[in-house]
Protein backbone atom coordinates (compact mmCIF):
# COMPACT_ATOMS: atom_id res chain seq x y z
CA UNK A 1 0.00 0.00 0.00
CA UNK A 2 2.83 2.39 0.74
CA UNK A 3 5.99 3.52 -1.00
CA UNK A 4 9.15 4.67 0.78
CA UNK A 5 8.44 6.69 3.90
CA UNK A 6 9.68 10.30 3.58
CA UNK A 7 11.67 12.16 6.21
CA UNK A 8 10.07 14.35 8.87
CA UNK A 9 8.76 17.74 7.76
CA UNK A 10 9.07 21.03 9.67
CA UNK A 11 6.08 23.30 8.99
CA UNK A 12 6.02 26.89 10.27
CA UNK A 13 2.80 28.87 10.74
CA UNK A 14 3.15 32.64 10.39
CA UNK A 15 -0.05 33.93 11.99
CA UNK A 16 0.25 37.62 11.24
CA UNK A 17 -1.82 40.80 11.15
CA UNK A 18 -1.79 41.74 7.47
CA UNK A 19 -1.52 45.49 6.78
CA UNK A 20 -4.50 46.75 4.79
CA UNK A 21 -3.78 47.62 1.15
CA UNK A 22 -0.05 48.15 1.84
CA UNK A 23 2.07 45.66 -0.07
CA UNK A 24 5.37 47.32 0.85
CA UNK A 25 4.56 47.23 4.57
CA UNK A 26 3.49 43.58 4.30
CA UNK A 27 6.70 42.64 2.51
CA UNK A 28 8.68 44.21 5.33
CA UNK A 29 6.49 42.69 8.04
CA UNK A 30 6.23 39.14 6.73
CA UNK A 31 9.75 39.17 5.34
CA UNK A 32 11.22 39.79 8.80
CA UNK A 33 9.15 36.98 10.31
CA UNK A 34 10.10 34.48 7.61
CA UNK A 35 13.81 35.34 7.70
CA UNK A 36 13.88 34.35 11.37
CA UNK A 37 13.04 30.80 10.26
CA UNK A 38 16.15 30.32 8.11
CA UNK A 39 17.57 26.88 8.85
CA UNK A 40 14.67 26.00 11.17
CA UNK A 41 11.88 25.10 8.75
CA UNK A 42 11.09 23.31 5.51
CA UNK A 43 7.72 24.91 4.76
CA UNK A 44 6.57 28.39 5.82
CA UNK A 45 2.85 29.14 5.54
CA UNK A 46 1.54 32.72 5.19
CA UNK A 47 -2.12 33.86 5.17
CA UNK A 48 -4.45 34.28 2.24
CA UNK A 49 -3.89 37.59 0.36
CA UNK A 50 -1.00 38.41 2.67
CA UNK A 51 0.20 41.43 0.66
CA UNK A 52 -3.15 43.26 0.61
CA UNK A 53 -5.70 41.74 2.98
CA UNK A 54 -8.87 40.09 1.68
CA UNK A 55 -10.10 42.82 -0.64
CA UNK A 56 -12.53 43.29 -3.50
CA UNK A 57 -10.60 46.35 -4.65
CA UNK A 58 -8.72 44.17 -7.07
CA UNK A 59 -7.53 46.75 -9.60
CA UNK A 60 -5.59 48.74 -7.03
CA UNK A 61 -4.12 45.76 -5.22
CA UNK A 62 -3.43 43.13 -7.86
CA UNK A 63 0.11 41.97 -8.48
CA UNK A 64 1.49 40.80 -11.81
CA UNK A 65 3.27 37.47 -11.98
CA UNK A 66 6.45 39.30 -13.01
CA UNK A 67 5.87 42.13 -10.53
CA UNK A 68 7.52 43.21 -7.31
CA UNK A 69 5.49 40.97 -5.01
CA UNK A 70 6.33 37.80 -6.91
CA UNK A 71 10.00 38.73 -7.24
CA UNK A 72 10.10 39.35 -3.49
CA UNK A 73 8.41 36.02 -2.66
CA UNK A 74 10.67 33.99 -4.94
CA UNK A 75 13.75 35.71 -3.52
CA UNK A 76 12.57 35.12 0.05
CA UNK A 77 12.32 31.38 -0.56
CA UNK A 78 15.80 31.32 -2.06
CA UNK A 79 17.25 33.40 0.79
CA UNK A 80 15.77 31.32 3.60
CA UNK A 81 16.07 27.89 2.00
CA UNK A 82 12.40 27.21 2.81
CA UNK A 83 9.34 26.74 0.67
CA UNK A 84 7.17 29.80 1.32
CA UNK A 85 3.47 29.72 0.44
CA UNK A 86 0.43 31.98 0.75
CA UNK A 87 -1.98 33.65 -1.64
CA UNK A 88 -1.90 36.97 -3.48
CA UNK A 89 -4.32 38.99 -5.58
CA UNK A 90 -2.94 38.40 -9.08
CA UNK A 91 -3.84 40.02 -12.37
CA UNK A 92 -3.94 37.29 -15.02
CA UNK A 93 -4.67 38.88 -18.38
CA UNK A 94 -8.02 40.66 -18.10
CA UNK A 95 -9.07 38.82 -14.93
CA UNK A 96 -7.95 38.70 -11.32
CA UNK A 97 -7.46 35.53 -9.30
CA UNK A 98 -6.84 34.71 -5.66
CA UNK A 99 -3.64 32.79 -6.37
CA UNK A 100 -1.72 30.62 -3.97
CA UNK A 101 1.96 30.61 -4.83
CA UNK A 102 4.28 27.79 -3.77
CA UNK A 103 7.73 29.41 -3.89
CA UNK A 104 10.66 26.99 -3.68
CA UNK A 105 14.29 27.56 -2.62
CA UNK A 106 15.52 26.71 -6.12
CA UNK A 107 13.81 29.85 -7.45
CA UNK A 108 10.88 28.07 -9.07
CA UNK A 109 7.23 28.33 -8.08
CA UNK A 110 3.93 26.53 -8.61
CA UNK A 111 0.46 28.09 -8.46
CA UNK A 112 -3.10 27.26 -7.46
CA UNK A 113 -6.06 29.57 -8.14
CA UNK A 114 -8.75 29.47 -5.46
CA UNK A 115 -11.59 27.33 -6.73
CA UNK A 116 -14.42 28.35 -4.38
CA UNK A 117 -15.06 32.09 -4.28
CA UNK A 118 -16.78 33.50 -1.21
CA UNK A 119 -19.97 34.97 -2.63
CA UNK A 120 -21.10 36.31 0.75
CA UNK A 121 -18.33 38.89 0.33
CA UNK A 122 -18.88 39.16 -3.45
CA UNK A 123 -15.54 37.53 -4.22
CA UNK A 124 -17.17 35.77 -7.18
CA UNK A 125 -17.90 39.16 -8.79
CA UNK A 126 -14.29 40.35 -8.69
CA UNK A 127 -12.24 37.20 -9.14
CA UNK A 128 -12.16 34.26 -11.52
CA UNK A 129 -12.25 30.74 -10.07
CA UNK A 130 -9.57 28.15 -10.63
CA UNK A 131 -10.32 24.70 -12.02
CA UNK A 132 -7.37 22.48 -11.07
CA UNK A 133 -5.91 21.36 -7.77
CA UNK A 134 -2.21 21.54 -7.12
CA UNK A 135 -0.19 18.66 -5.67
CA UNK A 136 3.43 19.47 -4.85
CA UNK A 137 6.25 17.39 -3.41
CA UNK A 138 8.62 18.38 -0.62
CA UNK A 139 11.11 16.04 1.09
CA UNK A 140 9.12 13.05 -0.13
CA UNK A 141 5.79 14.46 1.10
CA UNK A 142 2.91 15.04 -1.28
CA UNK A 143 1.09 18.24 -0.31
CA UNK A 144 -2.21 19.77 -1.44
CA UNK A 145 -2.42 23.53 -0.74
CA UNK A 146 -5.86 25.19 -0.86
CA UNK A 147 -7.37 28.56 0.01
CA UNK A 148 -9.87 29.52 2.74
CA UNK A 149 -13.45 28.86 1.50
CA UNK A 150 -12.22 25.66 -0.23
CA UNK A 151 -12.28 24.18 3.28
CA UNK A 152 -16.09 23.94 3.17
CA UNK A 153 -16.10 21.63 0.14
CA UNK A 154 -15.00 18.09 1.03
CA UNK A 155 -15.30 16.70 -2.48
CA UNK A 156 -12.74 19.22 -3.76
CA UNK A 157 -10.46 18.30 -0.85
CA UNK A 158 -10.89 14.53 -1.20
CA UNK A 159 -7.73 12.48 -0.87
CA UNK A 160 -8.05 9.46 -3.12
CA UNK A 161 -5.76 6.44 -3.18
CA UNK A 162 -4.08 5.85 -6.55
CA UNK A 163 -4.00 2.06 -6.72
CA UNK A 164 -1.82 1.96 -9.83
CA UNK A 165 0.83 4.10 -8.10
CA UNK A 166 0.13 2.59 -4.66
CA UNK A 167 0.00 5.92 -2.90
CA UNK A 168 -2.38 8.58 -1.70
CA UNK A 169 -2.79 11.79 -3.67
CA UNK A 170 -1.37 13.72 -0.71
CA UNK A 171 -0.03 13.38 2.83
CA UNK A 172 -0.59 16.94 3.98
CA UNK A 173 -3.49 19.31 3.33
CA UNK A 174 -2.74 23.03 3.77
CA UNK A 175 -5.29 25.85 3.96
CA UNK A 176 -4.28 29.52 3.90
CA UNK A 177 -7.09 31.81 5.02
CA UNK A 178 -8.64 35.11 6.03
CA UNK A 179 -11.39 33.44 8.08
CA UNK A 180 -13.45 35.94 10.14
CA UNK A 181 -13.80 35.51 13.90
CA UNK A 182 -17.63 35.08 13.94
CA UNK A 183 -17.19 31.78 12.04
CA UNK A 184 -14.25 30.48 14.04
CA UNK A 185 -16.14 27.39 15.24
CA UNK A 186 -16.75 26.33 11.65
CA UNK A 187 -13.05 26.88 10.84
CA UNK A 188 -11.82 24.66 13.67
CA UNK A 189 -14.46 21.99 13.08
CA UNK A 190 -13.92 21.72 9.33
CA UNK A 191 -10.13 21.52 9.67
CA UNK A 192 -10.56 18.50 11.92
CA UNK A 193 -13.05 16.90 9.54
CA UNK A 194 -10.75 17.31 6.56
CA UNK A 195 -7.86 15.69 8.45
CA UNK A 196 -9.92 12.74 9.68
CA UNK A 197 -11.75 11.91 6.46
CA UNK A 198 -8.63 12.20 4.30
CA UNK A 199 -6.24 10.21 6.55
CA UNK A 200 -3.88 13.15 6.31
CA UNK A 201 -2.10 15.79 8.32
CA UNK A 202 -3.86 19.14 7.98
CA UNK A 203 -2.56 22.68 8.46
CA UNK A 204 -4.84 25.71 8.68
CA UNK A 205 -3.19 29.13 8.73
CA UNK A 206 -5.41 32.15 9.43
CA UNK A 207 -4.58 35.80 10.00
CA UNK A 208 -5.29 37.91 13.09
CA UNK A 209 -6.26 41.53 13.70
CA UNK A 210 -8.88 43.75 12.06
CA UNK A 211 -8.90 44.60 8.35
CA UNK A 212 -9.92 47.73 6.48
CA UNK A 213 -13.52 46.56 6.35
CA UNK A 214 -13.61 46.32 10.18
CA UNK A 215 -13.70 42.52 10.00
CA UNK A 216 -11.96 40.82 12.92
CA UNK A 217 -9.88 37.66 12.61
CA UNK A 218 -9.20 35.37 15.57
CA UNK A 219 -6.36 33.31 14.14
CA UNK A 220 -7.04 29.82 15.51
CA UNK A 221 -4.38 28.44 13.19
CA UNK A 222 -3.61 24.78 13.79
CA UNK A 223 -1.58 21.75 12.83
CA UNK A 224 -3.64 18.56 13.08
CA UNK A 225 -2.69 14.94 12.73
CA UNK A 226 -4.61 12.29 10.78
CA UNK A 227 -6.95 11.73 13.75
CA UNK A 228 -7.84 15.41 13.88
CA UNK A 229 -5.82 15.78 17.08
CA UNK A 230 -3.90 19.06 17.42
CA UNK A 231 -0.13 19.12 17.30
CA UNK A 232 -0.37 22.90 17.54
CA UNK A 233 -3.24 25.26 18.23
CA UNK A 234 -2.69 29.01 18.10
CA UNK A 235 -4.79 31.67 19.77
CA UNK A 236 -5.60 35.13 18.46
CA UNK A 237 -2.20 36.79 18.84
CA UNK A 238 0.50 37.36 16.26
CA UNK A 239 2.97 34.49 16.44
CA UNK A 240 5.22 32.17 14.49
CA UNK A 241 5.29 28.50 15.54
CA UNK A 242 6.84 25.39 13.99
CA UNK A 243 5.59 21.79 14.15
CA UNK A 244 7.37 18.64 12.98
CA UNK A 245 5.26 16.10 11.11
CA UNK A 246 6.06 12.40 11.53
CA UNK A 247 5.68 10.33 8.35
CA UNK A 248 6.13 7.02 10.16
CA UNK A 249 3.08 7.62 12.35
CA UNK A 250 1.03 8.60 9.29
CA UNK A 251 2.07 5.50 7.33
CA UNK A 252 1.37 3.21 10.28
CA UNK A 253 -2.10 4.65 10.83
CA UNK A 254 -3.04 4.34 7.17
CA UNK A 255 -2.01 0.68 7.25
CA UNK A 256 -3.84 0.02 10.52
CA UNK A 257 -7.04 1.86 9.54
CA UNK A 258 -7.45 1.51 5.75
CA UNK A 259 -10.72 3.39 5.36
CA UNK A 260 -9.58 4.36 1.88
CA UNK A 261 -10.38 0.82 0.73
CA UNK A 262 -14.10 1.48 1.28
CA UNK A 263 -14.23 4.93 -0.30
CA UNK A 264 -16.67 5.69 -3.12
CA UNK A 265 -15.28 6.17 -6.59
CA UNK A 266 -16.34 9.22 -8.55
CA UNK A 267 -15.30 11.70 -11.22
CA UNK A 268 -15.10 15.38 -10.34
CA UNK A 269 -16.79 17.77 -12.76
CA UNK A 270 -15.68 21.42 -12.71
Amino acid sequence: MTSAVPSSLRVSLVQGATRWHDAAANRDYYGALVRNLRGQSDLVVLPETFLSGFTNETLGNAENMDGEGMRWLDALAVETGCVVTGSLVIRDGEKCVNRLVWASPDGSHAIYDKRHLFRMANEHERYSAGSERLIVELKGWRICPLVCYDLRFPVWCRNRYARDEQRFEYDLLVFVANWPAPRRHAWSTLLRARAIENLSYCVGLNRVGVDGNDIAYAGDSAVLDFLGQPLLELGSQEQVVTATLDPVALSAFRARFPAWMDADTFSLGV
